[in-house]
């Protein structure tokens, strides 16, 4: 892993050089399973189908519906059919790379984790055989890359997450009123570029939800594996006790005073109320949620979320 302790951009070389802790992760594999089911029953895996493999002789244990009775007649001997389920699918990653996230009080940037997390997870993808995509966005542009199962398309995903990073905090000056949406834009664009069956993922930090991104995340959810990775700082949390602090803001640095109680309550309750609006969001959305934070490795982060199949949660 490179060392981007207190990095504010990561280059492409770094998110290339990503690929080797993704190949101690592991997602679902694309190879074809073999299955003894006769298709009745209902597959975990959304989107995907039953294909005909070969035809063997009957085994104790074999479903009775899965008998090839042609087979059986011509060779006067149980036959039964084997189908193999269907694994490649399609792997979307949306990477917020919004003003919000140029910020950290500790590790690097909320943007480079982001660029980090989605890195990894493109590389994790293609070497499980999946096709692999992406939209990434920040406050002024938005890229789409349909999925492909192609080394070629994970580098220029990579590519696009280092240049869509921002290097300077005076850019931020710049971005208007527009990207208060950026998320809701790319949600909207991932229902139109994903396939039935992908596997979805969404990195951000999600400060600037709005009551839609719960209807357009459910949108996904209903016919995708959707997982939403939250980028976070401590800093965002729980505030220092004492001292004055300046954040970036768009007009320039912003100044408090921690020992301000008035100023404490009021930042508590707005954490509290931003937390409750997003938990009601991923809820109602069916969404699955981890968090990530910016003074942890993305990898390792990565490793500790990923469960059986996968899957996050």
């Amino acid at each position: 892993m490179v060392n981007t302790e207190s990095a504010t951009h990561i280059a492409l070389p770094d998110l290339i050089r990503l690929q080797a802790d993704a190949r101690a992760l592991k997602l679902p594999s694309a190879r074809p399973v073999r299955s003894r089911q006769a298709g009745l029953q209902r597959s975990p895996q959304r989107g995907r189908g039953m294909a005909f493999a070969e035809v063997r002789l009957y085994q104790p244990g074999d479903d009775i519906r899965s008998i090839d009775w042609r087979v059986t007649a011509r060779r006067q001997a149980p036959h039964t059919k084997l189908y193999e389920e269907e694994r490649e699918r399609p792997v979307l990653l949306l990477c917020d790379l919004g003003p919000s996230l140029f910020f950290a009080s500790t590790g690097a940037f909320k943007q480079v984790r982001c660029a980090q997390l989605a890195s990894i997870l493109a590389w994790l993808a293609l070497w499980s055989g999946d096709q692999v995509g992406g939209i990434v966005f920040n406050g002024e542009s938005l890229s789409v890359q349909r999925p492909a199962r192609r080394k070629k398309s994970v580098l220029r995903l990579l590519d696009t997450l280092a240049e869509q990073q921002r290097t300077d905090s005076q850019e931020l000056a710049s971005i208007g009123a527009s990207s208060q949406t950026r998320l809701d834009t790319a949600l909207t664009e991932a229902r139109r570029v994903a396939h039935t069956g992908s596997r979805i993922f969404v990195i951000s930090d999600f400060l600037e939800i709005s009551p839609d991104t719960g209807k357009l995340l459910g949108a996904l959810a209903r016919h995708n594996s959707v997982s939403a990775l939250r980028v976070l700082d401590p800093l965002e949390k729980e505030l220092p006790k004492t001292g004055r602090f300046a954040v970036a803001g768009p007009t320039g640095p912003v100044w408090f005073d921690a020992a301000n109680p008035r100023f404490q309550q009021a930042w508590h309750a707005k954490v509290a109320s931003h937390q409750r609006q997003l938990e009601d969001c991923f809820r109602t959305s069916g969404v699955i949620a981890a968090n990530v934070s910016t003074g942890e490795d993305p990898a390792t982060a990565l490793k500790a979320l990923l469960g059986p199949g996968g899957r996050i949660g």
